[in-house]
Formats: structure tokens, sequence, C-alpha cells
């Protein structure tokens, strides 16, 4: 594997002259992960925008490096896998039609037994064919999932990863997010115990500090 490295240097974002966080630094390698936790407003789910290349920083600044080759921003999402509330699928598709044509507009060499499989682990196989509007809460979280794994990215971002899933959901969230730190990196935006202890590094938005465990 190509080495990864993912780091950021006095990351800062203001909205409206209010302070969200600053001086946000960290470096990470293959085989690490960090969770990012503070109270509701304190940035978690902006940071991981800014990490995701959706938004841009007030201050500060991102480098991600793999191989010994820097990446442009605007290039992230090839290597980034994201998993977030506010993300939106195409409701007047279906479930296999949407990761279909999002790997046909990014031009990901995903193989159609490959979306097979990525139906079938996260339970989604049997529905394939229903539109994705008719899918509960729950489904349309999994179909993320499989969204964010299409192109087996080397860095894996998850904002509130266990939302709207039941316990299988759980479960096999957990299991990606262990098999993502063994190829990769992972970051975790969460306030849940269980989330955070699947991660080595944690940054406290409260506090504005990173740490290890």
């Amino acid at each position: 594997m190509n080495e990864i490295i993912f780091k950021t240097e006095g990351l800062a974002k203001t909205f409206n002259r209010r302070k969200i966080f600053k001086d946000i630094s960290f470096e990470l390698k293959e085989n690490s992960s960090l969770a990012i936790t503070g109270k509701n407003g304190s940035g978690k789910s902006t940071l991981l925008k800014i990490l995701s290349g959706i938004l841009s920083p007030t201050r500060g600044s991102i480098e991600m490096n793999i191989g010994g080759k820097i990446i442009r921003h605007d290039s992230y999402f090839k290597k980034l896998g994201l998993v977030s509330p506010y993300l939106q699928l195409y409701d007047e598709f279906t479930g296999q039609e949407n990761l279909e044509l999002f790997r046909d507009i990014r031009g990901i060499e995903a193989t159609d037994n490959y979306i097979e499989d990525l139906l079938k682990l996260f339970k989604l196989w049997e529905r394939r064919d229903d539109f994705v509007r008719t899918y509960s809460s729950g489904m349309k979280q999994r179909l993320k999932y499989a969204f964010a794994l299409l192109h087996n990215p080397s860095i894996l971002l998850l904002d509130e990863p266990r939302s709207n899933l039941d316990a299988e959901g759980i479960e096999t969230v957990y299991k990606i997010m262990e098999e993502q730190k063994k190829r990769g990196i992972l970051i975790v935006a969460t306030n849940d115990s269980e989330d955070i202890e699947h991660c080595e590094q944690l940054i406290d938005l409260n506090k504005q500090e990173t740490s290890g465990k």
C-alpha cells in the first residue's frame, strides 16, 4: 500500500464572526483513527465537511499525501469516503441505480459484482429495485455506507455512524470501521462512547486539543 498521510495545521472556522473552532492540528497515517467529539454546535460536522473538501476553512491548511504525492483538494473525493446525515440520495431512482449512477458519474472502477456485494452486505439486495423514496431512514443510512465504500477509499469519514441504524446495522458498521483501520485512515465525528472506543486518537472540540486514548 502507498503510504497515506493526512494532516491539518491550525484549522479554524468562523461563521458571521462567530468562532466555531480554532487551531485544529493533527497528523494521521494509515492504520490510524481519530474521533472528533464535542457538544452540539461545537462544529463536529463542520470540521468533517472541511476535511472532506465540502467547505473551506477560515484559516489553516489540510494536506493529503498518498505514496509521496500531494492530492489536490478538488480530487479529495477520489480518495475519501463520507457518510453523513446531510448527504442526499436520489429518491426517484432505485438503490442499485443510485450506486450505478454514482459510479458512472465519478468514473469509479467498481464492478457490478462489487455493487451486488455492497448491497448484500448492507441487507439491501432484496430491495435493490425499489425506489429509494420507499426506503426507511435506516435503509437510506445503509445505502450511504455503500456509496462511501464504492471506491475503497483511503480515508473514511463518518458523521454520527450509528445514526438511524438497528443493532445489526451497528455491528456491520463497527466491522467496517475496524477493516478501514487495517487498510487506511478512519475519522469519526461522534459523542457515543462505543464509537470512540474504536479510535486511537481523540479531538475534543470543547477543549480544542488532540490526545491519545
